[in-house]
């Protein structure tokens, strides 16, 4: 118990919050694994109170000096965390471990510590203590549901909605959980504390957990709420700028995803560029995360494709895009309808289907230049450069349209295809128009016929 008093008192004269926050963890360290099992050991229930009142606020060596609400609050955290640990060590050492107990006293250790902040003056330097706190409450909330379903003891809910989803007390926990964070949440925005001292360095880190969570939820929405309350409180914030990179990387990223289901893929790519560039370069698994969905939003807005050296690091993602991204180039139809149906489970679990599915008209518009590209130039005049050939007949581009989706047992009619044209047309894939009396299609001169492509 000794190194926790001791921790406790060098993190207050030095100000660290990390270190103080190490003092209040559920997870031993690597290089101490018997810490959280001497520390539950070293003292009982009958005199833990008197122990640690002795260790932390009441040693004749120490040099702190706590009023008496605080140092209450500060006695009465580490015993419901020495409590908490009565429930995780036991977890840990039996086969069917209670995780709903375990979520429990681990949310007493997190409102006692919100009343620390909220009443009892606990100082803005500690908030990774709250970073602690919050981030093992959800782990307990998701382990305590997982472990309710895997013995079929979830409860039923009464109320109409959860009956019509069918999913009854899934999320129990979890959903509790989100609530005592965005008790935190609001604990951080409220502050009115001069800068320098104030709880708002919290928010970024509150926010995130909180997104992370409403998306295991499937709550969306909520994290759209959490987005506006910061927009509406920038002026008492900090910039964002000042915050930790990890914090302002996984806000951009969640806010990027936000976006981009949203549809907004402008700006959700603006967000999921910003992510990828402060992104450490050793973080492999946060940009193989941001590029699920950065690449998807450079296929709608610049109809571009991530090089092969890009997808070099990541396995995963060369799996899920690297067929598509080959059959686009290619023009292949079939091969493209082929590839999405074979990544579907995974790109409907991602949330990209439907965004993926939109490149088939990359790979269309791609098939269509081939055709252009295949019929030639027109008749040279003396001393002028050669100029492509503009008009292509309808039969033409429906010939290739056969060919490319390999529809077995169908055949395209030319009124299918030329929908097909006049969508491209629509969607500016191509400049020109459609002839229909005499059977073609009028493309723009001039190397503007497929923009983006050079011709």
């Amino acid at each position: 118990m000794e190194y926790v008093f001791k921790d406790f008192q060098e993190a207050h004269l030095i100000r660290s919050g990390p270190l103080l926050s190490t003092t209040l963890t559920p997870l031993a360290p690597t290089h101490a694994p018997n810490r959280l099992r001497d520390f539950y050991r070293s003292s009982n229930s009958s005199s833990i109170q008197h122990d640690i009142r002795i260790g932390l606020v009441s040693h004749a060596n120490t040099e702190l000096r706590f009023t008496k609400t605080e140092g209450n609050t500060w006695v009465e955290l580490y015993v419901a965390y020495w409590k908490a640990l009565e429930d995780i060590l036991a977890a840990e050492d039996t086969a069917k471990p209670s995780w709903g107990r375990v979520y429990e006293s681990w949310k007493e250790v997190t409102n006692v510590m919100i009343r620390g902040y909220s009443t009892a003056g606990f100082e803005s330097w500690s908030i990774p203590c709250l970073y602690v706190a919050a981030r093992y409450l959800r782990v307990f909330a998701i382990k305590a549901d997982e472990s309710a379903q895997s013995k079929g003891t979830a409860g039923i809910s009464t109320t109409m909605q959860d009956d019509i989803a069918g999913d009854w007390g899934k999320n129990e926990k979890l959903e509790d959980a989100a609530r005592v964070i965005n008790r935190i949440f609001t604990l951080c925005i409220s502050d009115r504390a001069p800068v320098a001292e104030s709880r708002k360095w919290g928010l970024y880190y509150t926010t995130n957990l909180l997104i992370k969570t409403y998306f295991k939820l499937n709550s969306i929405s909520l994290s759209k709420n959490l987005i506006r309350a910061l927009k509406a409180s920038q002026t008492d914030i900090p910039p964002i700028e000042a915050f930790p990179k990890s914090h302002i990387v996984t806000f951009k990223y969640y806010v990027g995803v936000i976006l981009f289901l949203e549809e907004d893929y402008a700006q959700a790519e603006e967000n999921l560029t910003d992510a990828w560039a402060m992104c450490h370069s050793n973080a492999t698994r946060n940009r193989e995360l941001i590029l699920t969905y950065l690449i998807p939003c450079h296929l709608l807005t610049t109809h571009t494709l991530p090089t092969t050296r890009l997808l070099a690091p990541y396995p995963r993602l060369q799996t899920l895009f690297g067929g598509l991204g080959a059959c686009i180039k290619r023009g292949d139809l079939a091969g493209f309808d082929a590839a999405l149906a074979s990544g579907e489970d995974e790109f409907v679990e991602r949330r990209i289907y439907l965004t993926l599915e939109r490149g088939r008209d990359i790979a269309l518009r791609n098939l269509l230049r081939k055709v252009y590209l295949a019929g030639g130039f027109e008749e040279a005049k003396e001393g002028e450069p050669p100029i492509r050939k503009t008009r292509v007949p309808i039969a033409d581009f429906a010939a290739a349209v056969r060919l490319g989706s390999q529809r077995q047992g169908e055949r395209i009619e030319n009124d299918e295809v030329e929908c097909l044209l006049a969508n491209m047309i629509y969607k500016n894939l191509i400049k020109g128009y459609i002839a229909r009396e005499r059977g073609f299609v009028v493309l723009s001169k001039g190397g503007s016929a497929f923009p983006g492509t050079g011709v």
